[in-house]
This record gives structure tokens, C-alpha cells and sequence, in this order.
């Protein structure tokens, strides 16, 4: 019987840890590819990291690339990143997963284009920093990605990190060149 009641206990447990991993999961930002709430067409590339898309209602919807901060477009590297950007998505299709709007009304999400990521291409391209301030925002797996892609950019001295005096556009609009 103390066996059985041993037994049962550590069922409990263990399901009780399940179902704590479980809400806390479901509590955390989805940047899966599954998460698409918005469809569209890319009208217009601002910059590194902001875009307009128009849905199938032909709503104009401004959309700002979570977790990465691209160079400012006076900066170095701004309009690169900017090109690359539109060289990939201006004029497709692609699919947003937002989850929150910014202080200027902007959705604020991951961008795919053909299933792929194209906030990470960017960081990957070494033409963003995956942004600390607002990592906690990004799944846990997403954050390890971007930061990962982040590290090996930098340290490959891919796009502005071949730059001697990259200087990150938080900074950059700070003032601080």
C-alpha cells in the first residue's frame, strides 16, 4: 500500500510539472510558424526592421521586426539593411506573427516569407542585433536562436560587424556616434 501511495504521489508530481510547463508555454510570445495573423503583401520597406503590409481587405497595416534592432538609415549599414530587406520581401507575400503594438501603433511581430524567418536572415546577414532589451518578449527557443545567430555574425565579422566601429542604433539614436 505505501509502495501504491509512493507511486501515485510521483504520478501527481510529474503531472503537476507537465501541466506547470505547459501554462507557462502557453504564457510566453509565439514566434512559431504556426502563429499567423496576418497575411499580406509587403507595400513598402521603411527600413531594417519596419515594413507596411496590405492584407486581402486592403487595410495598410505598419509592422515592426520584434526582437531585432536594425542600423538607422543615416547609420552605417542602415540602407543596406534596408535593401536586403526589400530585396526579400517588397512585393511578396508574406505572413506575420504579431503580438503586441509598440508606442507608435505598429504591430510588432516575426515576419516570414516562404516559412522562413526573416527578422533572424537579418541577424544572421549581420545587418541586426538581436535586441536584449526586449528578448524576454521572444520564446525561449527564439531568444537562443537570435542570440546564437547574433554571437556567430559578430564573430564571423559578417556585414557591420566587418565595420570597426559598429555602434548599435539604440546608441545611434541616443546620440551617441
Amino acid at each position: 500500500m505505501k509502495k501504491f501511495l509512493n507511486y501515485s504521489l510521483m504520478i501527481i508530481a510529474l503531472s503537476a510539472f507537465a501541466f506547470g510547463l505547459y501554462l507557462f508555454n502557453e504564457s510566453q510570445p509565439s514566434t512559431s510558424t504556426s502563429n499567423c495573423n496576418l497575411e499580406g503583401k509587403v507595400i513598402r520597406v521603411v527600413d531594417g526592421d519596419s515594413i507596411t503590409v496590405l492584407d486581402n481587405q486592403k487595410e495598410q497595416h505598419k509592422v515592426r521586426l520584434a526582437g531585432i534592432d536594425a542600423p538607422e538609415r543615416k547609420q552605417p549599414y542602415g540602407k543596406v539593411a534596408r535593401q536586403f530587406l526589400a530585396k526579400h520581401i517588397f512585393k511578396k507575400q508574406v505572413c506575420v506573427g504579431w503580438y503586441k503594438r509598440d508606442k507608435y501603433q505598429r504591430l510588432v511581430g516575426v515576419v516570414r516569407f516562404e516559412g522562413e524567418d526573416m527578422n533572424l536572415k537579418l541577424v544572421k546577414a549581420g545587418l541586426a542585433w538581436h535586441y536584449k532589451q526586449y528578448q524576454n518578449e521572444q520564446s525561449k527557443s527564439d531568444r537562443i536562436l537570435y542570440a546564437n545567430a547574433h554571437e556567430k555574425a559578430k564573430d564571423s565579422e559578417v556585414g557591420l560587424w566587418g565595420h570597426s566601429r559598429s555602434v548599435a542604433p539604440w546608441l545611434w539614436r541616443r546620440g551617441e556616434r
